[in-house]
C-alpha cells in the first residue's frame, strides 16, 4: 500500500513538473511573440543602425512631454533664475540646430532643475532633457555643459528608450517564464533558483543600459564637434562625475551607468576618430 502510493505521489510530481514546463513555453512563446509582432524593426540614419522599438517618435513625444512635469516635480520644480535656464537653452539649441540632432522629429527642450543635492542629467524619450543645478554648479564652462546636454541629446537619437522597452519586453517575459519552470512548490528551496531567473533578465536589460550610455558618449563626442564645441570638455565632465561618486558608486558590472574611468577611454578614442589628425584650434572649450 505504502508503495502505491509513493507511485502515484512521483506521477503527480512528474505531472505537476511537465505543467510547469508546458506553462514556461507558453510564457516564452507569448514574449517571443510580443517581441517581434509588437515592435518594429526601423532605420535609424543619425546611428546608420537597424534598431527594434516599441514605439513610434510621435508616441515618444507624446511619451517625454506627457512624463516632464512629475519628472521635474520630484527634483524639486524647474530652477528660478532665468539667466541660468536662458544658458542652458542657447547651449541645447546650438547643439541642435548645427547637428544631425535637428534633421530628427524629437522636439528639444532642456530644462534646469531646481534641485541642488542629486548630481545627475537625464533624456526622456523625444526630446525632454534635464540637468540638475546640484550638476551644473560643478560643472566650469560652456563646453562641459555642451557635453552633459550633448550626450543627453545623443539618448533621444540614439532612441534608446524606445529600444530598452521593446527589450524589456523580451527579457522580462522570458526570466518569468524561467521563474515558472525552476518554481517547485513541493521544494521551498526552489524559490532561489525562480530568483537568480529574473535577476539573469535584469541583468541583460542592464547590459542593454550601459551599452546606450557608451554610445550616447559617441554621439555626444560628434555633436559637440559639429555644433563647434571641443569635445575634450566631455572628459573633464567624467572627472566630474566620478568625484561625485566618490566610494559609494556600484560595481560598474551591475550597473547602468558604466564607471565614468572606463568611459573617458571611450571618449577619447571617438575624439582620436573625430578628429585623427588632433583636436583644432578655436574650438569653444
Amino acid at each position: 500500500m505504502l508503495k502505491r502510493t509513493s507511485g502515484y505521489n512521483q506521477r503527480n510530481v512528474r505531472r505537476s513538473g511537465m505543467g510547469r514546463i508546458g506553462a514556461a513555453i507558453v510564457v516564452a512563446l507569448i514574449a517571443i511573440a510580443t517581441y517581434y509582432f509588437g515592435t518594429s524593426e526601423e532605420y535609424n540614419e543619425v546611428t546608420e543602425e537597424t534598431q527594434r522599438v516599441a514605439m513610434t517618435p510621435e508616441q515618444e513625444i507624446a511619451l517625454g512631454l506627457q512624463a516632464a512635469p512629475q519628472m521635474a516635480q520630484q527634483h524639486g520644480g524647474l530652477h528660478p533664475d532665468e539667466q541660468d535656464q536662458a544658458v542652458i537653452d542657447q547651449i541645447g539649441q546650438r547643439l541642435v540646430n548645427q547637428t544631425d540632432a535637428g534633421d530628427t522629429p524629437y522636439q528639444f527642450e532642456f530644462h534646469l532643475l531646481a534641485d541642488q543635492q542629486t548630481v545627475n542629467a537625464f533624456a526622456l524619450p523625444g526630446g525632454q532633457i534635464f540637468m540638475t543645478a546640484a550638476l551644473a554648479s560643478q560643472l566650469q564652462s560652456e563646453g562641459q555643459i555642451a557635453g552633459v546636454l550633448a550626450h543627453e541629446v545623443g539618448h533621444v537619437v540614439g532612441r534608446h528608450s524606445a529600444e530598452q522597452m521593446a527589450k524589456a519586453q523580451l527579457t522580462q517575459g522570458l526570466a518569468g517564464a524561467a521563474a515558472i519552470a525552476a518554481y517547485d512548490p513541493n521544494n521551498p528551496n526552489s524559490a532561489g533558483a525562480s530568483q537568480i531567473a529574473m535577476l539573469i533578465g535584469q541583468a541583460v536589460n542592464m547590459k542593454y543600459g550601459r551599452d546606450d550610455e557608451l554610445q550616447s558618449d559617441e554621439l555626444g563626442v560628434r555633436f559637440m564637434a559639429e555644433a563647434g564645441y571641443d569635445p575634450r570638455a566631455m572628459i573633464e565632465v567624467m572627472k566630474v562625475l566620478a568625484a561625485a561618486g566618490g566610494g559609494a558608486r556600484p560595481p560598474e558590472f551591475f550597473s547602468t551607468h558604466p564607471n565614468p574611468d572606463n568611459r573617458i577611454a571611450r571618449i577619447e578614442q571617438a575624439i582620436r576618430q573625430q578628429y585623427p589628425d588632433g583636436v583644432p584650434s578655436g574650438l569653444v572649450q
